[in-house]
């Protein structure tokens, strides 16, 4: 944006200079310079033509383009030209979406929670109960407690449960070091093996939790659709405004200065001419055939 204001008064400025040295010369009589200066103008006048029509049509394509998104903002459903670009299903479909995303990552949770239950919280397995058996000792590992009921956070959870975004950090208290066999040789209720495989388990269901609600949006196109009316409504206005003004500046310095340089030449040759016939005049009146009078 400072970059495009910069170069048009830029633009302008020299329009401008150019506008009053080619007047300076035409008074002062430099003809060879206001030659010069019209062959410079005419160059800049075409570049300049050019560059309104493509403010032009950069004005004309914002506005066909922010008619068509606020058309299809305030009904995505209806047969338009938006509508062909962005396949949007119904609400409903989206919070299907959402639906199935919530019930992996509840399921993937009860399964994580049964394992920490069942196997390694157990101290009662025998030690023939390879591979579920591993010299498991010490305290207790916290269950994953429900994402959806508890805002994900720490205090939402109660004793002996830990946050699905917390839940990778706080196992790795509970890993034990273990021998060639898999058993554990220090306390700890958790092999290596086991802590890697949940903690994959809980980066994908925290990946449901947390993006499950952005992938449904975007299914039913509700991300889109907010940040459309969001440029509809507040760069849409300034856009349009703008580029038009752009546009009348550009024309009206242009036709400016295209009536200037006419205006040089005009006055150039009218200069030009009176000078020749104050010539012509002063030597006639000097003639010695005419005893220096006018007939």
């Amino acid at each position: 944006m400072q970059f495009r204001n910069i170069a048009l008064i830029t633009i302008t400025v020299f329009l401008l200079l150019l506008a009053f040295l080619g007047f300076l010369f035409s008074i002062l009589g430099m003809q060879s310079c206001v030659y010069l200066f019209v062959v410079i103008g005419w160059v800049i006048i075409t570049l300049t033509f050019i560059l309104c029509g493509i403010f032009l049509v950069f004005h004309n394509v914002v506005a066909d383009t922010c008619v068509a998104m606020n058309e299809w903002v305030q009904n995505p459903m209806a047969n338009s030209a938006m509508k062909e670009l962005l396949p949007c299903w119904d609400r409903e479909f989206g919070q299907n979406v959402l639906d199935a995303s919530r019930s992996v990552a509840t399921g993937l949770n009860g399964i994580l929670n049964q394992y920490i239950v069942l196997v390694a919280n157990n101290d009662t397995l025998p030690s023939q109960a390879v591979p579920l058996y591993h010299n498991q000792s010490g305290p207790l590992v916290p269950v994953i407690c429900d994402p959806y009921t508890n805002a994900n956070t720490q205090q939402g959870c109660g004793d002996g449960q830990v946050a699905l975004s917390n839940a990778t950090e706080e196992w790795k208290k509970y890993v034990c070091q273990v021998s060639a066999a898999g058993i554990c040789n220090t306390a700890g209720r958790l092999t290596p093996d086991i802590y890697n495989q949940m903690s994959s388990a809980v980066n994908v269901s925290f990946g449901l939790y947390n993006y499950g609600p952005f992938l449904a949006s975007v299914v039913d196109c509700t991300v889109i659709r907010d940040t459309f009316k969001d440029i509809t409504e507040n760069h849409c206005p300034g856009l349009r405004k703008y580029s038009q003004w752009v546009y009348i500046g550009l024309v009206t310095a242009t036709g400016s200065i295209m009536f200037s340089l006419i205006f040089w030449v005009l006055y150039a040759r009218e200069r030009r001419h009176r000078k020749y016939t104050k010539r012509i005049n002063k030597g006639y009146d000097e003639s010695p055939l005419v005893g220096g009078r006018k007939l």
